[in-house]
């Protein structure tokens, strides 16, 4: 018995000392992962020029690839031309969760994909680029494949004619900053794409001492969710005008930091910078501007070195901001013209009465001897309107 219960432990103790080394060596396996997806939103089709070939044309990102335990993982982002990956080429690869492609890129798969914007040519313009994330474990370890994701690509075609290419029609502002939009959709400001790349457009901006100042871009019409706020400007790598400023408010907000008044705002998208200058003519009109000189326009005075100017912003609509002083009845007349320098070209209070205009009730005739506009209101800083079509002048 004694010898059977030594033989015992002696196969018992090797057993346990076999399944020790056993333990020694145990390996974790990756269990079968979870699926993964693209997390970044996509356009709904991507409009290349080769003006624009060094801007970025899309950034992917993607949620972590779950396999269960701790692992470094491989992320490879793929492309097909022919979409279902027979001819699958990788793009990049990285430990990271996103990977970036220029519109140079995008060019390049859509002449891979034989596209071309010739009208006269049977090739088409716009077509279809298909993506993939491979994300996997060492070189021969578990793998997952994302969804795959489709990019239509367009290349506008050559007309002859240089029409603008930007990857939208507009931006749109809203905000108490300019107080014709407000913060409401009723009547949002609107930078229409001006150039390739670029968005512009004439804007009232308003800086009551850091009160009321902030606004937003958005990129489409009543979508609260389409903003576009100065930090993400600033992370695009955007140099923006020092009239702008961060907000700090709950959103963020761009605050306008500069003298209130009406200005032309420029997006370049492509330079990327944010640009404030003189307002350009963008309207139909019969002239490009108006002008006004004058002691009730104290800005500009008496003289021709540096006349008030109200662009065509619309149809037949001039506008601008406009400092209108009135010195308790003493210099506060001034009269508009229609070509700057030229005192022969003005108009004046009659001349609009006589046309069947309704004149805010700030201006009366100065009964001077050009019978001038007088200024009769509170000294400050106004928008002033003149509507050809409906025959108004008016002040806000």
């Amino acid at each position: 018995m004694k010898k059977i219960t030594i033989l015992a432990l002696f196969v018992l103790a090797t057993v346990g000392f076999n399944s020790c080394e056993d333990d020694d060596t145990i390996q974790f396996i990756a269990q079968a992962p979870q699926e993964f997806t693209f997390s970044n939103s996509f356009l709904s089709e991507y409009i290349l020029t080769a003006a624009a070939s060094g801007n970025l044309g899309e950034r992917f990102t993607w949620n972590d690839a779950n396999f269960d335990v701790p692992t470094i993982v491989t992320y490879e982002l793929q492309k097909s031309i022919l979409g279902d990956f027979s001819d699958m080429e990788v793009v990049g690869s990285t430990t990271e969760n996103e990977l970036s492609v220029t519109i140079g890129d995008l060019l390049d798969y859509a002449r891979d994909a034989g596209l071309d914007n010739d009208p006269a040519t049977e090739e088409p313009n716009t077509g279809n680029v298909s993506f993939r994330v491979r994300a996997f474990v060492g070189d021969s370890g578990p793998e997952i494949l994302s969804p795959v994701q489709i990019l239509t690509l367009l290349l506008p075609e050559d007309t002859g004619v240089n029409n603008p290419v930007c990857d939208l029609d507009q931006l749109w502002a809203v905000g108490a900053g300019v107080p014709d939009a407000g913060w409401g959709w009723t009547t949002p400001v609107r930078f229409a794409c001006s150039a390739d790349g670029v968005y512009s457009g004439n804007v009232n901006l308003q800086n009551n001492g850091g009160v009321d100042n902030n606004f937003r871009f958005f990129t489409a019409e009543g979508d609260w969710n389409s903003g576009l706020n100065y930090p993400y400007y600033i992370g695009e790598g955007y140099t923006i005008d020092a009239n702008f400023v961060d907000a700090m408010d709950d959103d963020n907000n761009f605050a306008f930091v500069g003298t209130s008044g009406y200005y032309n705002l420029a997006i370049d998208t492509f330079n990327k910078t944010i640009i404030l200058s003189e307002p350009q003519p963008t309207g139909v009109c019969e002239f490009e501007q108006l002008w006004a000189v004058g002691a009730g326009v104290p800005d500009a005075g008496w003289g021709w070195t540096t006349p008030i100017r109200f662009v065509c912003s619309g149809e037949g609509v001039y506008t601008g901001s406009v400092n209108l002083q009135n010195n308790g009845g003493a210099d506060n007349n001034f009269r508009f013209f229609t070509v700057e320098g030229d005192w022969n070209s003005g108009l004046n209070y009659p001349y609009y009465i006589g046309e069947g205009y309704t004149i805010d009730a700030n201006f009366e005739d100065a009964m001077d001897d050009d019978n001038n506009f007088a200024f009769v209101g509170t000294t400050g800083m106004y928008f002033l309107t003149i509507d050809t079509v409906n025959k108004t002048i008016t002040l806000d």
